[in-house]
């Protein structure tokens, strides 16, 4: 055989087996077997605090039971700082794949985009709902040595003398709790902002400052040693770790709801399926009684929905915090 007719031959052959190839890859069953397979590997949540936190406490509570439900490893990574916006940054811009998720907040969807400017993702834009968690109420709880017992009692107080509240940061959830009270009552309150809950609860209880809003974990031990005494939880349903503790909503005061919420985010692009997979997986997780428990034993209240219900919380939320920074002139600018 002449080598010109040879090389005919074997140029032909490779041609048939690309030809072979390429249409096998083209059938529709390959591409199904491949986008069926989410999650083939470890799916990340990145978690916005450093390890300790409320937010890595449900995340970690959760990975577990989440890894078996979708049927690969869940791991968590912390990436703190900036109430958030550096783990929120850092999902924007990784693959839309279904991999890297978000465990976003108040901080990164309700409350924290009003104070930071020139972020390098747009909240709304760049990230996408894929599952609500949990949300942990606020109650309103006052130094023990402060002479009420309820938020009437309060209210007439602060009408004859000058009263105030601490907060875990100017932009917090505490001071917005805070500034929401003071538009809804009518009475002039002092902020006294600090860098984070505890030293400012210890301040509250040692009686520093008169009183302060924050959730059930953060104050419960000064409420057990009689440091604190609770006036009203700022939800509309009464909370099961104080059933004794009347609501504002009871009280007349439908508009004082707040809480510290958690939920999984995906960058924009992240097939829908995924998205449906993860969702329907977190459903689960969160039906699990034993870990519905463990949670509210810790003060939260489950949350369980479609993206599209996480979608619209997360809206109506970030509107209402919006409302209240106007109405009560907050400054949003960096100082």
């Amino acid at each position: 055989m002449s080598m010109t007719r040879r090389f005919v031959i074997n140029t032909c052959a490779a041609l048939l087996c690309v030809a072979t190839t390429t249409a096998s890859a083209q059938q529709p069953g390959a591409a199904t077997s491949t986008a069926g397979k989410f999650p083939d590997k470890p799916v990340r949540i990145i978690v916005t605090v450093p390890p300790g936190g409320a937010s890595d406490f449900v995340a970690r509570t959760l990975s577990e039971s989440l890894a078996k439900e979708l049927g690969a490893p869940v791991l968590i990574e912390n990436k703190a700082g900036a109430n958030g916006t550096i783990a929120s940054a850092f999902v924007a811009r990784s693959p839309a794949d279904g991999y890297t998720l978000l465990q976003a907040g108040i901080s990164t969807h309700g409350i924290g985009p009003y104070f930071y400017e020139n972020l390098p993702y747009a909240p709304f834009k760049d990230l996408v709902p894929v599952a609500p968690i949990a949300e942990f109420p606020i109650i309103l709880a006052v130094n023990a040595q402060l002479p009420v017992n309820t938020v009437a009692e309060l209210i007439a107080l602060a009408k004859t003398r000058q009263l105030s509240f601490a907060s875990a940061g100017t932009g917090s959830a505490p001071h917005l709790s805070g500034e929401l009270f003071k538009i809804e009552t009518g009475v002039n309150l002092v902020h006294v902002p600090y860098k984070g809950s505890a030293p400012a609860v210890v301040d509250v209880a040692s009686g520093q400052v008169d009183m302060m809003f924050d959730g059930i974990p953060s104050l419960a031990p000064h409420i057990k040693s009689g440091k604190l005494r609770p006036i009203a939880a700022v939800s509309v349903k009464r909370n099961r770790q104080m059933p004794n503790l009347p609501t504002f909503t009871e009280l007349g005061y439908p508009s004082m709801v707040a809480s510290v919420w958690y939920g999984l985010m995906a960058p924009a692009g992240t097939p829908a399926s995924a998205i449906a997979t993860v969702n329907a997986a977190m459903n689960k997780t969160l039906a699990i009684p034993e870990l519905q428990a463990k949670l509210e034993e810790n003060g939260a209240i489950v949350m369980r929905g479609s993206p599209e219900d996480f979608g619209a919380f997360m809206t109506k939320d970030y509107n209402r915090w919006g409302e209240v920074i106007r109405k009560a002139g907050i400054s949003t600018k960096p100082n």
